[in-house]
């Protein structure tokens, strides 16, 4: 019996993917080496968490890989249960140029935006 894919822990809206891809050539034009950016989540901020964009070398043998839009991502394993079924997207105004998260397991966000407090996806039903 054949088993049936597994579900992508986060997907990439096109802007979210085409920042990706251009951070990821500035980096690799600049640097002269290949590498990643890893999502994830830490303890931090009045809400509990937030949310967490890196660049690493190579993926970690734990990590998480997405690929989505034509690029590809690598998700935090501690992470994860966090992040399940979350959106990424990016977004432009006159005051900032950053990705935001559409995260189903997020119950509340601090008054400025920058933490939020997010339940485990399993602990969510």
């Amino acid at each position: 019996m054949a088993r049936r894919p597994r579900p992508k822990v986060v997907t990439l809206t096109d802007a979210a993917a085409a920042q990706v891809r251009d951070l990821l050539t500035a980096k690799f034009e600049k640097d002269g080496g290949a590498g990643m950016l890893r999502v994830g989540v830490k303890n931090a901020g009045c809400a509990g968490m937030e949310y967490t964009i890196d660049y690493v070398a190579d993926a970690a043998p734990t990590d998480e890989r997405v690929e989505d839009n034509g690029v590809s991502i690598v998700i935090d394993a501690k992470a994860v249960l966090f992040l399940l079924g979350s959106v990424i997207d990016h977004e432009v105004t006159p005051m900032h140029s950053k990705f935001t998260f559409r995260n189903p397991n997020q119950t509340d966000a601090c008054g400025c935006g920058e933490s939020v407090t997010i339940v485990p996806a399993h602990a969510a039903e």
